[in-house]
């Protein structure tokens, strides 16, 4: 209710009558889930930490076998699941997918030029890495502003190139891998933590891809997830950085790639209840159809909120492109309200216990941001 050039009796009234109405009316069921956070995410439906975690291994060895076993079997599930080639490699490695990219970024970035595309928090904080603590010489920032992407049809293929899959803080993800030749000269690195397990991935166009299991799994944080292809191990035994490598980011032994790791060893200790959280996460995927019946299930939450936002024009997309639309942290604008207000709505949706952390992220636009 917005009226201007009436008097304030009117207002109050027209107000009265509308608060009249809505008392009428049932009101709307709450969600049965209030989590909307984008990491760590909610859980699997019927989810049960006592069903979940009977079988895990409290108080033994990651190097027992039991332990390497768990270790080894979600290594294996996340590859069926993921439709991983065989001849790509799967590990968890320490500090989250924070820890898995830069990792690799330590690792490989140097015996070529390096173009990094950002459109969000966390690309950016890529970029700030490769300027600022890498010093790479030949670098390349290609900038897209939060709702946009970059011209990645602008990207020079003999660089080694660092992206983000999707923006888990823009919600605008690349519709495809079709701009990533496969004749390219340099690596991909994909940070790809808010689009595993929901969006279809054309691993020919991968060399590197991370992840952790917090986002859409709803696994525990901590802990990152590496894929490497087998043009990644080339580089990682012919390149020889001469920066300082710490003990967590090493993936070589004496010039070669360290198998073990690939294997169910880990370079530093698990939980290895967050193990058994994150198969129990693998096993209900495999039991919903795998990632197909993921994706579906995405993007038919995605088709609710589209269809919320079609018919209610305050309420729109952060994402320019319809294209570029994330089906996993959709980030939303509110035409009418300021940063102030939409603070007020946020908690006043927490408050009445129908939606928990669903602000935009903190650098980003105000809005709301459903995962």
């Amino acid at each position: 209710l917005r009226p201007t050039t009436r008097s304030s009796s009117w207002r109050e009234s027209s107000l009265a009558s509308h608060l009249i109405k809505f008392s009428r009316m049932s009101q709307p069921a709450k969600p049965a889930c209030p989590n909307f956070s984008s990491g760590p995410c909610a859980k699997r439906p019927g989810f049960s930490p006592a069903e979940a975690y009977k079988d895990a291994p409290f108080g033994r060895s990651h190097r027992a076998p039991v332990g390497m076993a768990k270790i080894r079997e979600s290594m294996a599930l996340t590859k069926e699941i993921l439709k991983i080639p065989k001849d790509y490699l799967v590990a968890m490695v320490p500090a989250s997918d924070t820890g898995a990219v830069e990792m690799m970024m330590w690792q490989l970035l140097g015996p070529r030029g390096v173009t990094v595309c950002h459109w969000e928090s966390f690309g950016s904080g890529w970029m700030t890495d490769a300027e600022k603590q890498l010093k790479l010489p030949k670098l390349r920032s290609l900038k897209g502003e939060y709702g946009q992407l970059p011209d990645l049809g602008s990207i020079d293929w003999n660089d080694d190139v660092v992206f983000t899959y999707n923006g888990t803080t823009s919600g605008v993800r690349v519709p495809n891998t079709n701009w990533i030749p496969d004749n390219r000269a340099g690596l991909t690195i994909c940070d790809a933590t808010s689009a595993a397990f929901a969006m279809d991935i054309d691993w020919s166009k991968i060399d590197v891809l991370t992840y952790s299991w917090q986002k859409c799994l709803g696994g525990e944080g901590a802990h990152g997830m590496l894929v490497i292809s087998p043009r990644t191990v080339e580089r990682l035994e012919s390149f020889k950085s001469n920066r300082p490598m710490p003990k967590i980011f090493r993936l070589t032994k004496n010039g070669k790639l360290d198998k073990s790791i690939f294997n169910g060893s880990v370079i530093n200790t698990p939980s290895m209840t967050c193990f058994e959280d994150y198969l129990d996460a693998l096993k209900w995927a495999k039991g919903v159809g795998g990632l197909d019946g993921l994706i579906k299930r995405s993007m038919r939450n995605l088709e609710v909120i589209q269809k919320f936002c079609a018919s209610h024009p305050w309420m729109s997309f952060l994402a320019k492109d319809p294209a570029t639309i994330s089906n996993t942290s959709v980030c939303l604008t509110i035409s009418d309200l300021d940063k102030g207000q939409v603070k007020t709505l946020i908690a006043l949706l927490e408050r009445n216990k129908v939606a928990y952390d669903i602000g935009a992220y903190r650098d980003a636009p105000a809005g709301l941001r459903i995962w």
